[in-house]
């Protein structure tokens, strides 16, 4: 195959995904103003209905405009060979292929978010100010930015510069070292992302002891879950709308509840979310998911190994001088319609996991309060609550609330 017809191949992947997104964006949107479902007639009244309608269709015509922009900025860069004129700006530094790549990823990177900063900017303090969300302030805004290029020029860059190192070494066998390097830094991140980076963005303190803990602590007991580490993270630092989540493992394992979550439930639909939390715990789902994400990725990087020594990648990108760094961007951009099969396919597992765990709060504390917690959590963030089955199909890891109310009732 030659490198121009890789070329047109990308493009085309390119601009395939680019439609089917907006088919579906725009199948969604039909849907935004149908009536709702007798189940959920409650959660909205008459003016917040209309105002959760406004707020989707200012998110459906905003996310046009971005995710346009997007599509014609990396075309744009493909046509007029942007990536060979960062490439050679890379070189002017060095002449380690480790330093370059390193060089010309951080240009991409930061320019890349650069450019969309002032979209970023705008949904923040412009649309989720106006619906009643956004509680960031703009200094927040901009360290959160400052925080996010210095851990990925660490991370990301550390993890970048071993793999090339084992391309270097091994050649083609690089895939099992980088594999290898990946798996402990996954297990790592799973283990100790609360503990490591949640404090760079949020402060996380016990949930103080109370009628709440105490509920919490006797639920635990029932299901015989040991739980020491319940935190509460102050998310009305940047947002109104609220969360928890399960994290780590063994000893390091722990649950995350936002303040906000406390602020908008009672103490019954606090211990019902996070009676699902241990469901996902107690199925094996965590287990799951993370043995699901460590094969999937060797297989990406075994796949990358048959190719990546092939000039052609890098000369589909407009770059004569073949490279590791180069042949990677190419990789990526055809690996695209594969990576989106494997998220489809754990998007079916994650929206059956759910209802595992929304089955198992229901046989091991209750259903109605895990209900109403979802009719709140969905009230107050001004979901969607009449999305088209296609969409739901191609982008939900969870079933939608009518699906999962329906499932509770049984």
């Amino acid at each position: 195959m030659t490198a121009n017809t890789l070329f047109y191949i990308i493009i085309a992947i390119i601009i395939i995904n680019f439609l089917v997104d907006k088919i579906l964006d725009a199948l969604n949107a039909k849907h935004f103003n149908d009536a709702l479902p007798n189940e959920l007639q409650d959660v909205y009244d008459d003016a917040e209905y209309q105002k959760s309608q406004n707020y989707k269709a200012t998110k459906y015509k905003f996310g046009i405009l971005t995710s346009t922009f997007s599509v014609v900025l990396t075309l744009a860069f493909l046509f007029f060979d942007g990536f060979e004129f960062v490439d050679n700006l890379a070189r002017n530094y060095s002449e380690n292929p480790i330093i370059i790549a390193l060089i010309f990823f951080g240009i991409i990177m930061i320019g890349s978010d650069i450019l969309t900063t002032p979209f970023s900017y705008y949904s923040t303090f412009v649309i989720e100010e106006k619906f009643g969300f956004n509680k960031t302030t703009k200094k927040t805004f901009f360290l959160d930015k400052l925080k996010g290029w210095l851990m990925s020029a660490i991370l990301g860059g550390g993890i970048l510069a071993l793999i090339i190192w084992f391309y270097q070494i091994t050649g083609t066998y690089f895939w099992l070292y980088a594999w290898g390097l990946v798996t402990l830094f996954t297990v790592f991140m799973n283990m100790f992302y609360s503990k490591l980076i949640v404090p760079l963005f949020n402060k996380q303190t016990p949930l103080e002891a109370g009628e709440l803990r105490d509920k919490i602590s006797a639920y635990a007991k029932t299901v015989g879950f040991k739980l020491d580490k319940i935190f509460v993270i102050d998310g009305s630092k940047r947002s109104t709308k609220a969360n928890a989540y399960f994290s780590g493992f063994g000893s390091e394992k722990r649950v995350t509840l936002y303040d906000t979550l406390i602020n908008d439930l009672n103490d019954e639909e606090i211990v019902a979310v996070l009676a699902h939390e241990v469901g996902h715990y107690k199925k094996k789902h965590i287990i799951f998911n993370l043995v699901a994400s460590v094969l999937l990725t060797g297989l990406t990087l075994f796949i990358l190994s048959l190719f990546i020594s092939n000039p052609v990648l890098s000369n589909a990108l407009g770059v004569e001088k073949h490279s590791f760094h180069i042949a990677l961007i190419a990789f990526g951009m055809l690996y695209a319609p594969i990576s989106e099969i494997t998220s489809l396919i754990m998007n079916v597992f994650s929206r059956k996991f759910e209802y595992q765990a929304d089955d198992y709060a229901k046989n091991t504390y209750k259903g109605e309060p895990l209900i109403t917690s979802l009719k709140k959590l969905n009230k107050n963030s001004l979901s969607n609550l009449t999305p088209h089955p296609a969409y739901v199909f191609m982008h939900y890891s969870h079933p939608t609330l009518l699906q999962r109310i329906q499932n509770l009732r049984k």
